[in-house]
């Protein structure tokens, strides 16, 4: 299929008034917690909260959007404090005391769980590199460059956080470079740093090298040290809604580096590969996880299709 001019600018009408008048107006302000900053974000389909943990995650998540919101659509008020709200609570509830942070949290910030990965600190150095465009705040900035150096020094460290698994038989997943490319894409886009041009391109290496496999027409979610792939249910589940986020950050480093050929066909061929494997041609949507056959993993993930918006 193809679009012409007007039917591009037609989607893009589109989908800015759903994010701007639907999306937007439904989580805020009712989802900014008055009572001890952040965000409420358990909530049904009428906006009723249904719970009153917050995760980490998204309370950058949250912070980062409202920012962005602020920086690139108006700068109004409400969204360059609701943002403040959001990186206050990140600063007083959820680092722990070895400077690594909470994955899940109470309503007024008491710890209740704590993962092994790394994507906590990836959140945050992106919402606070929004605020810190948004704001002047160069304490958020210089805060956004050490969280991202210590996702750096995380992932390239062996042994430095304890392992998903044990030496029976070693994996890696898509996820880590695929978030730090976005990480770093968003602190050079709004408060610079020179690490991250350098990072980018060997993360995208990584993915190219390791986790596309252009003969069977797919991207991997996860594989063995050396890219090979686990024959076995971990190596064979695909999650094509990771892929797809990837293939997104990589379409956005081609447009950054001048609409650089090689990196619009990788991004390109990564979409259709997993969009031809993922989408439900029965009832529509992305499926979240089904395996290098085209089959739902489980009977349960059928009614699971989740997009995992930045």
């Amino acid at each position: 299929m193809s679009y012409s001019k007007t039917d591009l600018i037609e989607l893009k009408d589109f989908y800015q008034n759903q994010l701007l008048n639907n999306t937007v107006p439904f989580w805020f302000p009712r989802s900014i917690d008055t009572e001890h900053g952040g965000y409420l974000l358990m909530r049904n389909q009428t906006g009723d909260l249904i719970d009153t943990d917050k995760s980490v995650w998204f309370q950058g998540r949250t912070a980062w959007l409202l920012a962005t919101l602020y920086n690139t659509i108006e700068p109004k008020q409400e969204w360059l404090d609701g943002a403040k709200s959001g990186i206050d609570f990140i600063n007083q509830h959820c680092f722990d005391t070895d400077g690594r942070m909470f994955f899940h949290v109470t309503q007024d910030g008491s710890p209740i769980r704590k993962r092994r990965y790394y994507f906590s600190e990836t959140f945050a150095a992106i919402a606070m590199s929004a605020y810190a465009k948004a704001s002047g705040d160069e304490a958020a900035a210089e805060q956004a460059r050490h969280l991202f150096g210590e996702c750096i020094k995380y992932t390239t460290t062996p042994g430095l956080l304890e392992p998903k698994y044990t030496s029976t038989r070693p994996s890696k997943g898509i996820g880590s470079p695929m978030i730090m490319i976005n990480t770093a894409q968003q602190l050079r886009e709004n408060i610079g740093d020179p690490r991250c041009d350098e990072w980018i391109t060997k993360w995208i290496a990584e993915i190219e090298n390791d986790f596309v496999k252009h003969d069977i027409k797919c991207v991997m979610e996860q594989v063995a040290p050396d890219g090979s792939i686990i024959d076995h249910i971990d190596g064979r589940t695909l999650n094509p809604g990771h892929a797809i986020e990837g293939a997104w950050f990589i379409l956005h480093e081609a447009k950054y580096r001048n609409n650089d050929p090689h990196l619009i066909e990788l991004g390109c061929k990564m979409l259709d590969y997993m969009w031809e494997r993922g989408w439900d041609k029965e009832h529509g949507g992305i499926l979240y996880f089904l395996d290098v056959y085209g089959n739902p993993v489980q009977e349960y993930w059928q009614d699971m299709k989740f997009w995992w918006p930045h």
